[in-house]
């Protein structure tokens, strides 16, 4: 009878990360969340009455519409938040597993001038002007 190498078992172990075990983990979070869903629509009485329609402002009687439309700025603003706020992570993230070496600094380099060129590319086309001014 021959013994099996240490190896051989490492690799077959459930323990070890693989993509079987990201298949079944994404298999089972997204079955729970389709039950979830379904058991929500299904047992959730769908009764609308035009009170639960009208927005609630703190007890007054709500005098025209509750959709304000809002200037562009506000979204722009929003969306460089969250590229910046995004890449302030990475950032970090690289900075805490920093290895100290020539090729991980030159890419960080090329993320940051790549950021950097972005930055001016919407600063020359006037997406951080705010007022009504003419954008191109």
């Amino acid at each position: 009878m021959e013994m099996q190498s240490v190896d051989h078992a490492l690799q077959s172990s459930p323990w070890e990360p693989g993509i079987f075990g990201l298949a079944v983990f994404g298999a089972v979070v997204l079955g729970l969340l389709g039950g979830l869903l379904f058991l929500s629509a299904r047992l959730t009485p769908g009764r609308d009455s035009a009170v639960k329609q009208t927005p609630y402002e703190c007890g007054l009687v709500p005098a025209g519409s509750a959709r304000l439309r809002h200037p562009a700025g506000f979204y722009l603003v929003a969306m460089f938040f969250l590229l910046f706020d995004v890449e302030a992570v990475y950032i970090f993230s690289w900075a805490v597993a920093f290895d100290a070496s020539p090729a991980s600094f030159w890419r960080m380099a090329f993320f940051i001038l790549m950021l950097l060129a972005g930055l001016a590319y919407v600063w020359r086309k006037g997406g951080l002007e705010w007022g009504l001014g003419k954008r191109g």
